[in-house]
């Protein structure tokens, strides 16, 4: 079955939708960021939608590519480098935010505001880039038109 362009287009909108609602919380000094809780808060919310799109579309282009579903959302970027879907180094540079979805979907009491802020300033490094892969992918193949 071939990749859903459909599908993957819609998350990429949504996962830009929510970039630029990060925008604002990206500009503000580490002590801005913490001065109000709601910030933290919505950068956690944030990063989990953004993260847990991106794992939705590297499994289904992975799949649909006729490979076996990643052992983990870890592996998931790792097999979208393997299948220069990505680079191999934007690759291994976003698969931590595996780790980091996890640790704020199950809402562990120990998260650590400093790596959530440093997350939401790396968004906009690395996310562009795997946005415009994604895309190009997209472009080069040939997609189911549904």
């Amino acid at each position: 079955m071939p990749v859903d362009k459909v599908l993957v287009k819609r998350k990429l909108s949504l996962i830009s939708e929510d970039l630029i609602r990060l925008k604002s919380i990206s500009k503000l000094s580490f002590a801005e960021y913490i001065d109000n809780f709601e910030n933290e808060i919505l950068a956690e919310r944030y990063l989990e939608r953004i993260i847990g799109r991106m794992i939705d579309i590297n499994y289904h282009i992975v799949t649909e590519m006729g490979r076996p579903a990643p052992r983990d959302y870890y592996n998931s970027f790792i097999e979208l480098g393997k299948l220069k879907v990505v680079s191999p180094a934007l690759s291994h540079e976003l698969a931590g935010s595996a780790g980091l979805r996890n640790h704020i979907s199950h809402e562990y009491d120990d998260i650590d505001e400093k790596k959530i802020y440093a997350a939401v300033k790396n968004c906009f490094t690395g996310l562009p880039k795997y946005l415009n892969s994604i895309n190009s992918f997209l472009k080069k193949k040939l997609i189911d038109p549904r």
